[in-house]
């Protein structure tokens, strides 16, 4: 596979860099990946991030991986961060088909196979990028053990709420209205218009201000809302991954207590059901733990790094 140089962002000061390069679908799709390399790594951590976000986002998370010795490899999914968007309005979080981030996966593994990364390799995927990754493990994504935090296997508080967001999903895609904004789906970028005591996100000021410096500097980095097909597919997506038994692969997956943006019963059902898995349940935590203090963040990136470390 041939590799070109892509622009990474440095917009925070005293963060790790990545080297960062663009890459093509099968389907023609343009993404971004890009590689935190650490001397004599122990392995490489596949990063899948969750819907609206962007390799930069993660430079932090490298950061807390290469203190365990362990190299980062991020993907910008197609429709969010540099890769190509999707969707006429390029605000807007949109997928076709959440079949189109498994060819992503493909050509992302492509390209780390043709820079030679670190093996072993190994997965974490977060939110939306949890749900990815379960899919791609069904798949063979050879990986040694696998991570999730938050992972998207789950929407919709209860059944009603599920069944009415799949068929209005479902109602404005046959209609042409697919791409358009969700009821729920803001226009605006989250971090910008919910403030820190409202987010749902993260119970640290600073990262929450980080995240927000981030989508200033670099609005073409971020997206809003979700389109009606993004919802279509995603419970689409979910509904059929709950049918299918648990891989055997060792799994570790961490939750916060105040999860409120995917459904915790959806993990809590999956994680019951994981042969080799344990659900670490991290207290006062939101969606993005891997976002927040290196208090609470630390534990979680430890009990990951001791994981992937049995499973060399």
């Amino acid at each position: 596979m041939k590799l070109s140089s892509a622009p990474y962002h440095a917009t925070i000061p005293d963060e790790p860099l990545a080297e960062a390069y663009w890459v093509k679908t099968a389907d023609d799709i343009r993404l971004r990946v890009a590689h935190w390399a650490v001397p004599k790594a122990k392995g490489t951590v596949l990063l899948f991030p969750g819907r609206t976000e962007y390799i930069e986002k993660y430079a932090v998370t490298a950061a807390d991986f290469a203190e365990h010795g362990y190299g980062v490899y991020a993907i910008d999914w197609r429709g969010q961060g540099l890769a190509d968007r999707v969707a006429e309005d390029h605000r807007v979080g949109h997928v076709d088909d959440f079949a189109d981030y498994q060819i992503d996966m493909d050509a992302a593994l492509a390209a780390a196979e043709a820079l030679e990364l670190p093996k072993p390799w190994y997965l974490l995927g977060h939110s939306m990028g949890g749900c990815i990754g379960l899919r791609a493990l069904y798949r063979g994504l050879d990986v040694k053990a696998a991570a999730f935090s938050g992972p998207m296997w789950g929407l919709g508080s209860t059944a009603l709420v599920r069944t009415f967001g799949k068929m209005l999903g479902g109602a404005a895609t046959k209609t042409g209205f697919g791409e358009h904004f969700a009821p729920g789906g803001s226009k605006e970028i989250y971090v910008l218009a919910d403030t820190f005591p409202d987010n749902g996100l993260t119970t640290d000021s600073a990262m929450y201000v980080r995240m927000q410096d981030q989508a200033r500097a670099n609005p073409e980095l971020v997206v809003a809302g979700f389109s009606y097909q993004w919802v279509y597919e995603a419970f689409k997506e979910t509904e059929a991954l709950e049918k299918i038994p648990s891989p055997s692969l060792p799994c570790l997956t961490i939750v916060g207590s105040n999860e409120d943006i995917v459904n915790p019963a959806g993990i809590e059902n999956r994680m019951a059901r994981w042969p080799k898995g344990e659900l670490m349940l991290i207290p006062r935590g939101k969606h993005e733990v891997l976002m927040d203090s290196k208090a609470m963040r630390g534990p979680a990136i430890k009990a990951m790094a001791d994981l992937f470390s049995q499973h060399c």
